[in-house]
């Protein structure tokens, strides 16, 4: 867990950088006289903005999705661990896939629960499918959020 929170400080912090130097770069280009580098000069300022975007809303969605996970595990409802992992600590593709129906019938029969979401994205991620992964804890938070409203 240090691990990866490591590696998204040092990730955000080159991505800041980056941004800045893109900045940097347009506001530059702006000053010229030329209207192809202004051109270029507005178009790198999009850059910046929609990066720093991203990374605001990637971080959000780590944070949420962590607290998510506590709460779970806190619940004692994280699911088992009963997934043979490779020597590089990813699940074995095909445990994952045996188990996934299990948690897919459960959000099947209760679609607002938030904790059979996010068993259901946990078992997605581990099944190797990220898109439907990030989707499924995407809708956990959501409902967590309208549950303690």
């Amino acid at each position: 867990m240090r691990r990866a929170l490591l590696g998204t400080v040092v990730m955000a912090v080159l991505l800041v950088v980056y941004l800045v130097a893109t900045l940097q770069l347009a506001l530059a280009l702006l000053g010229a006289a030329d209207s192809v580098a202004i051109t270029m000069g507005v178009a790198l300022i999009v850059l910046p903005v929609v990066g720093a975007w991203a990374l605001v809303r990637e971080l959000i969605f780590g944070v949420a999705s962590t607290r998510l996970v506590r709460l779970l595990e806190a619940e004692g409802d994280l699911p088992s661990n009963e997934v043979k992992h490779l020597p590089s600590g990813r699940p074995v593709r095909a445990d994952a896939d045996a188990q996934f129906p299990t948690y897919a019938r459960a959000v099947e029969r209760d679609p607002e629960n938030w904790q059979a979401r996010l068993r259901l994205g946990l078992a997605y991620d581990a099944s190797g499918d990220r898109r439907r992964a990030r989707a499924s804890v995407r809708a956990a938070i959501r409902l967590h959020r309208r549950s303690v409203q």
